[in-house]
């Protein structure tokens, strides 16, 4: 019986062989295990990736696992996109990401609860965004390592208490801090002879609006600031404006979900394929499989205002939930 391995088997069976430590060895193992039809056709290939992991296991229990053994300060990238979560002491960042992510990191209110990052998953419609809280922003004492994390990301919540009252003196205090790290959080701030900067695409978020005085210095903080970056109010404590930051979050990212489609069979919808927007249809081929977008023949798609089908060509745009069916 023949295996009828789908793309995104193949797509994770290249992760594997592309894996620099253990750690993403398991994960792609992990999801080939997941991908793989189950079938008498395939249980050799099962067997042999459970091998795997079993020995990969081994490996990290018994010392032996490969790649670097020291404490990394270097968050892998997961999910469809990762946006580091910072601000002054006390702004109530980690609640946030507990709320956004339904993650349960410690919560406390005295300053500098977080320590160390914390990663989390925040799900979003069919796929997940990674959420990092980050140790404060702070003048008196601030982590050496977070700049090069924040610098790291796809974009940035930088979070505030808008019940604070001195919500203004921090807000320009983490602006003054962004700064002197050549951080940009305004897209044309840096003049153009300036390249030490990263430019991050930046939700400036206020939390804590079910305080008294958070809508008054919410009025203060619009007026000076609405025209040099976004500004979104939430409250952590009891959900208000969670759902609009969310896919405020996935916005940001300017990402499209592309399902993809075998022949003579459903649509995958349960693991999109996610890229940048504006790729075209060879850069999903070559998602899919390196060799897919050298041979491929032509593709047919299925979404919003296509016919059922159609067939594209290869500098096709893609657009948000598009159905392709690759033929190679």
């Amino acid at each position: 019986m023949p295996a009828n391995l789908n793309p995104q088997y193949h797509a994770a069976e290249e992760s594997f062989k592309q894996a620099k430590d253990d750690r993403e060895r398991m994960k792609a193992l992990r999801e080939m295990l997941a991908l793989i039809p189950k079938h008498k056709g395939t249980e050799k290939l099962q067997a042999d990736i459970k091998r795997k992991m079993s020995q990969v296991r081994d490996d990290q229990e018994s010392g032996r696992s490969k790649g670097p053994k020291r404490f990394s300060y270097h968050v892998v990238k997961e999910g469809a996109g990762q946006i580091p979560v910072c601000g002054p002491p006390n702004a109530g960042k980690t609640a946030l990401v507990n709320t956004l992510a339904k993650s349960n990191f410690e919560v406390a209110e005295y300053f500098f609860t977080t320590r160390i990052f914390q990663p989390a998953m925040m799900p979003y419609e069919d796929i997940q965004v990674q959420l990092i809280d980050l140790p404060p922003l702070s003048t008196e004492h601030m982590e050496n390592w977070v700049p090069s994390l924040l610098k790291n990301g796809d974009g940035l919540l930088l979070v505030f208490d808008f019940s604070s009252d001195d919500i203004l003196d921090e807000i320009e205090s983490s602006l003054g801090i962004l700064k002197n790290h050549k951080i940009a959080i305004e897209e044309n701030y840096i003049g153009a002879d300036d390249d030490r900067f990263v430019y991050l695409k930046t939700i400036v978020v206020g939390n804590k609006m079910d305080l008294p005085q958070a809508k008054n210095n919410f009025s203060i903080v619009k007026e000076l600031y609405e025209q040099r970056f976004r500004i979104l109010t939430v409250s952590a404590k009891d959900g208000a404006g969670i759902e609009n930051l969310k896919e405020e979050i996935v916005s940001l990212l300017n990402i499209v979900r592309i399902y993809s489609k075998r022949p003579g069979y459903d649509p995958e919808y349960d693991n999109p394929f996610i890229l940048p927007r504006g790729k075209t249809l060879v850069d999903f081929a070559q998602a899919v499989h390196q060799d897919f977008a050298k041979n491929l023949q032509y593709a047919r798609v299925w979404g919003k205002n296509k016919f059922d089908g159609q067939r594209i060509t290869k500098d096709y745009l893609l657009e948000d939930k598009d159905v392709i069916e690759l033929h190679v």
